[in-house]
Order: structure tokens, then sequence, then C-alpha cells
């Protein structure tokens, strides 16, 4: 009888995903802050949107954005996520090939235009501190329009590749991954040919956007800071850069373990694999979880719509 590991095909119909490789046992206790992160991140992240849609005093272009972060943290974690718990919980390890390509896909392209967004917020904030006369008159719904159309299509095209090169490779070694998920590298190392079109591709994507993103917000903020130090009293230097707290938390959320992620996957062939895995999937669901938190508690307009809703629920 043939081994599964060493079966031979040309594109398998399924692969098969074997979540924390040296974990199993203990599968369904990560299960559960895993879950718990996810349902956080689903009430919160809808909660914000509804907020927003319900009060017209923040249809504002921050906001605009923020919902925008919303459904990009929405998609990201639920792309991935009750795959891994169905995984966890029933041993559901199958994918189809091309469910496993469309994931690849979602995972790679909302983080992407994640990235796009935060650089969107930070022209936001540069806008309002930097020019705050001209703020609406240049951050008009058209251009905010603009600016979102055009994240989604740098996200959508340049990840466009991913999938369509992993589907021209053979797979004939094996089709089992050693993930939780299809995370395009852990796909594409599966292939018996040579993959070096795809591993130079998506390191040049990750890097250029990485980088090119960091340093529009690294110049935005230098900007905001000049402007805040200019300012002449402490109080209304501190009020100014309050502004700008929340927008840099979730920066500094989706960054770190973002960067991370991509340097142990890449360059860390000394760091033990589940502990690849565990990160890569922390970096999934941290920021989705993170982020309705802190505008929550940051931003006066929506806390205060937050409690407004609770208490008019009661009366």
């Amino acid at each position: 009888m043939s081994d599964s590991n060493t079966t031979d095909f040309t594109n398998p119909s399924t692969f098969i995903l074997l979540g924390i490789p040296g974990m199993e046992k203990v599968h369904v206790w990560i299960s559960i802050p895993f879950c718990t992160m996810y349902t956080i991140a689903v009430l919160g992240n809808f909660t914000i949107l509804l907020i927003v849609k319900r009060e017209p005093s923040l249809h504002g272009p921050m906001y605009q954005f923020l919902c925008m972060l919303d459904v990009t943290d929405l998609v990201l974690s639920t792309s991935t996520l009750p795959k891994t718990l169905g995984i966890y919980w029933f041993n559901s390890r199958e994918i189809d090939f091309s469910a496993c390509l469309t994931q690849m896909y979602f995972i790679h392209c909302f983080s992407v235009m994640e990235s796009g967004i935060l650089v969107a917020m930070a022209l936001d904030r540069y806008v309002a501190i930097c020019d705050p006369l001209r703020h609406s008159s240049i951050l008009t719904n058209p251009v905010v329009a603009k600016i979102g159309l055009a994240v989604v299509l740098r996200g959508g095209l340049l990840i466009l590749p991913y999938p369509f090169l992993a589907r021209r490779w053979p797979y004939c070694r094996t089709n089992i991954i050693l993930h939780t998920h299809c995370e395009h590298m852990a796909v594409v190392k599966l292939a018996c040919t040579d993959i070096r079109i795809s591993s130079y591709y998506s390191l040049s994507v990750a890097l250029s956007v990485t980088f090119l993103d960091i340093f529009f917000i690294v110049v935005s903020y230098s900007q905001i800071l000049r402007v805040i130090f200019s300012l002449p009293t402490k109080d209304a230097r501190l009020k100014t850069f309050g502004t700008c707290g929340s927008h840099l938390c979730v920066i500094l959320a989706f960054h770190i373990p973002r960067l991370f992620s991509f340097l142990t996957h890449r360059f860390g062939q000394n760091v033990p694999l589940h502990f690849q895995i565990l990160i890569a999937n922390v970096y999934l669901l941290v920021p989705p979880m993170l982020n309705p938190i802190i505008y929550g508690v940051r931003t006066k307009q929506i806390r205060e719509r937050l409690l407004w809703l609770f208490t008019h629920k009661r009366t």
C-alpha cells in the first residue's frame, strides 16, 4: 500500500492541514484562547461598524477609514480561524485545493490592504493636525473613496500572482501542509519544482509593502510631531498627540507581530516550527481583536456612543 505522504500526483484535489505539529494533544486547549480572541474580534468590529453607521457625527474620514479597517479585520480573521477551529475540535484537516488557494489569496491580500489602510489613517491624522482648516476640503468623501479603492486594488493586484503561480507548480511529494492554514510559502514549498519565482516575488512584495508603508507612516508622524512640539502649552501638546494615540497603538499591534512572523518564517530556521505557526496565528488574530478595543477605549466619541447604547437599552 502506498504511503499518503509519497503518493505521486500532479495537482492534488485536497491538502491536509496538520495544525500545529507536535502539539496535537493540546489542540483543544489552544483552541480556547483562539476562539475567545475571534469572538472578541467579531463582536468588537461589528460594534464599531454599527456605532459609526448609526451616529452621523462619526461619518468623517477618520471613522470611514476605521470602518475599512474593521471590515478588513473581519475578513482576515474569518478567512483562517473557522478552519483552524475545525482542525482543533473535529480533526477536520482536509481542504480542497482551490479552497486552499482562495484562503491563501484572502490572507495575504487583506494583510496588504490593512497595511495600506493604516497609511491612509496616518494621512488623515497628518492633514487633521498639520492643516486642520483644510481637512474637510482635502479629505472629502470622493477622495476617501478613491483612497479606499486604491488600497483594495493594490492588495488585490499585488497578491493575484500568488495563487496563479501556486496552481502552476506540480505537487508530487506530499499534500500535507505543516500549518493551520494555507500560508503561501507553506504551500509552495510542497512543490517538486523550482519555486524561486514564487519565493522571490512574495519576498519582494512583503518587503516593499512593509517598508514603504512604514516609511510613509514615519514621514507623516515626523511632520505631526514637529507641529505638536511647536504648540505653546503642554496641555495642547498632550491633547493633540492624544488624537494620534489610538492609531499608533493599532500600527504597533499590526506591524510588530507581522514583522516577527515574517522574519521567523523566512529566516528562523532554528526557531521551532510550532512557535512559528503560533506566531502566524497570533498575527492574524491579535490585531483584529485589539483594534476595536483600542479605538473603543481611546476614542471619546465611540466610547460615549457605546455607553449610550448600553444605557439606552437598559432604559
